[in-house]
């Protein structure tokens, strides 16, 4: 494809990732143009036919001629309408969890190699604002060699609700170790490379619940960086985002990158406000010695147009893809061996 080609996108699923997540950052880029919306529920209809053409189908969708499919649906919906994109000639976009097992992970890689189509997994959080700010301290050395890294995402949502995410099984991608905990084993490995997983706990608190609410992971880097990494939708408050600790200082920051709020709220990739955390959420640097005080460090400004520019370069310019799917089936394995682990 020529570099001053646009990039003809059909999104499928409307909800809250193809909403918030993907739509506003395609809009948003004039590498690309969305053609249609493949959704049938008809609020989410009327939502999309207000600004694209819509259909009801993905295979509806996939009789259009296009150059990139974004899958923002149900992981396991994953391999059947992966392989079907990617045989239809587009490039591939996909969502975390990238598919509900390793092997259809697998499937979907090979697939992808076969046709000669980049196959793209949507790890957005490596452009979080506080994920970019750690990865920048520990790139300095400012924090002396990194000997824990904790991280902590956690929510509080109550009840069950019907949706997919609270009526499907762990054996179709969903629980909040697939959900929350493939960001961050995705980001532990992106910052300190290839990890065992030494230990998992993974719990169904709501009464009814189909798939895990709250779970903790202890990974081992080849590195010498151990992670310690705990997600959970029945949080009512929260532990620090991270607490990185090095042998010369660390940092600690609380609250959560502020980008999917804003976009929540009318907020667009663009808007000057965008990505910026205020000061009085920065995190802070330092010891415990008086010498040495934490003090506020400025939190990075938070970048997902990042991916989408990525996927631009790589598809119109034949770039690196911005998420290897080998680093995400990486962070598969790990998922799966803690399921393997948990006693339910």
């Amino acid at each position: 494809m020529a570099s001053t080609a646009v990039i003809r996108t059909g999104i499928i699923g409307f909800g809250l990732s193809g909403r918030i997540f993907h739509e506003p950052f395609l809009a948003a880029n004039p590498a690309f143009s969305i053609d249609v919306v493949a959704t049938g529920n008809p609020e989410r209809q009327a939502q999309a036919g207000a600004l694209y053409p819509v259909v009801s189908t993905p295979e509806e969708l996939l009789s259009r001629d296009l150059d990139l499919v974004v899958l923002a649906s149900p992981p396991h919906a994953h391999l059947e309408q992966g392989i079907a994109a990617l045989e239809s000639g587009a490039a591939v976009v996909i969502d975390k969890p990238f598919a509900a097992s390793v092997a259809d992970a697998e499937t979907l890689i090979a697939t992808a190699e076969r046709v000669g189509r980049p196959l793209i997994v949507f790890q957005n959080r490596r452009w979080d604002g506080d994920f970019l700010t750690a990865s920048k301290l520990v790139a300095s050395g400012q924090l002396g060699r990194v000997h824990r890294f904790e991280s902590t995402f956690e929510r509080f949502s109550g009840g069950l609700r019907p949706r997919w995410q609270d009526t499907t099984t762990p054996a179709q991608g969903a629980g909040i170790t697939y959900d929350l905990g493939s960001h961050l084993i995705d980001q532990a490995l992106h910052l300190f490379g290839p990890a065992t997983l030494e230990r998992a706990e993974l719990r169904i608190l709501r009464d009814g619940g189909a798939s895990d609410d709250d779970a903790f992971f202890s990974l081992a880097h080849e590195s010498g960086v151990v992670s310690h990494l705990t997600v959970s939708r029945l949080a009512a408050q929260s532990g620090p985002r991270f607490r990185v600790l090095g042998t010369e200082s660390a940092y600690t920051v609380y609250g959560l990158d502020g980008q999917e709020p804003a976009l929540k709220e009318g907020l667009r990739p663009g808007d000057a406000a965008y990505g910026v955390t205020p000061e009085s959420e920065w995190g802070r640097v330092g010891g415990q010695s008086p010498e040495f005080p934490p003090t506020p460090v400025e939190t990075e400004r938070g970048d997902y147009p990042a991916f989408y520019a990525g996927v631009a370069a790589a598809i119109l310019e034949g770039a690196p893809v911005p998420v290897d799917p080998y680093t995400a089936l990486a962070t598969m394995r790990i998922l799966e061996q803690a399921h393997a682990q948990w006693k339910h």
